[in-house]
């Protein structure tokens, strides 16, 4: 058997002390490269969104106020969740209890607020698509933002319940001194299960099934009347297809979501024991986490609005006066 040499444990001079992971330099190489990338990306994209939309006065809708929120959470797992994950896939944690403690919370937390967006955002497109003339008066600026309060508030309560053993005492879980991972029961991850993955998507998808009724009625209406459309109403239809458009990004970022959290949460069933930690669920954590590089990707793809903004913020044309009036639709 080969004798462990004193480098091989986290701390050589503790008892019951966890060992580093130790993998081909190749491979740690590259996999260090691979995910330094893809923090990079995080974090910059959704950077972009947040600086898009609190400068451009003409992008501040109650629409973009949600994509706001959900950026600020994705732009959180880049800057925080990321890092600590790729420390902690050495196989040893030397940040502390605390640290510890404050990166579990963290990932629920950005995790709910996150799925709690695009909640809000299949509610927003639900009634601009399925009840237009009511939008202005129900859906307002003050009724997003008590909204997105409540959604951080309802998080850090759902996080705070989760992990309340934990948070307790986060030493009892630890299998060796070093180590940083939470178990949780089954009651916990049950209603972690219904709150973050099931009940928003049955949610969704029924919004979305109504949705997808209507935009379909409002097509066939558009084409049978094209050759009659006056001119005044012009301005209508534009702005159904901009309010439909709007919903299948939305849904190409749910579709994406579902491909990110299935595994972890199929691993999650699975699993003897509900075990959260990179020594058992890494690539399904990262994948979880990857969600927050794509949405900003996607916004790319589907807005030109942000497009255009990244030309000003690149440029530097918002550092001049006067740029929050500049026209970005």
């Amino acid at each position: 058997m080969e004798a462990l040499e004193e480098g091989d444990f986290c701390f050589p001079h503790i008892n019951n002390s966890c060992r580093w992971l130790k993998r081909p330099e190749v491979e740690t190489t590259l996999i260090y490269i691979v995910l330094s990338i893809i923090i990079l990306l995080t974090v910059v994209l959704n950077l972009l969104v947040i600086i898009s939309i609190s400068h451009f006065r003409q992008l501040q809708t109650t629409t973009n106020l949600l994509l706001l929120c959900m950026a600020v959470a994705d732009f959180l797992v880049g800057l925080l969740q990321m890092p600590l994950l790729l420390l902690h896939n050495q196989g040893c944690w030397l940040l502390g209890d605390v640290m510890c403690a404050v990166h579990y919370f963290l990932a629920f937390l950005v995790v709910s607020v996150s799925v709690g967006c695009m909640v809000l955002i299949s509610i927003d497109r639900y009634i601009a698509i399925c009840d237009p003339m009511f939008y202005t008066t129900r859906v307002t600026m003050i009724r997003v933002k008590l909204c997105i309060c409540m959604c951080w508030i309802c998080s850090v309560v759902h996080s705070t319940w989760i992990l309340r053993d934990f948070l307790k005492s986060p030493n009892v879980q630890l299998n060796c001194y070093g180590d940083c991972i939470i178990i949780v029961n089954f009651a916990e991850g049950a209603v972690d299960f219904a709150v973050t993955f099931l009940g928003p998507i049955l949610i969704i998808v029924i919004l979305y099934l109504r949705v997808f009724v209507v935009a379909v009625s409002q097509a066939r209406a558009m084409r049978s009347h094209v050759a009659t459309v006056a001119l005044r109403r012009s301005e209508k239809v534009k702005a159904e297809k901009s309010e439909i458009k709007a919903a299948r990004t939305l849904g190409i970022v749910v579709v994406v979501f579902l491909i990110c959290s299935s595994p972890y949460y199929v691993f999650a069933i699975a699993a003897e024991s509900n075990l959260v930690g990179a020594s058992s669920s890494g690539i399904e954590l990262w994948l979880v986490y990857c969600n927050s590089s794509i949405n900003p990707v996607i916004y790319v793809f589907f807005y030109p609005w942000f497009r255009k903004a990244i030309k000003h913020i690149a440029t530097l044309e918002i550092l001049k006066p006067g740029s929050r009036e500049i026209s970005v639709l």
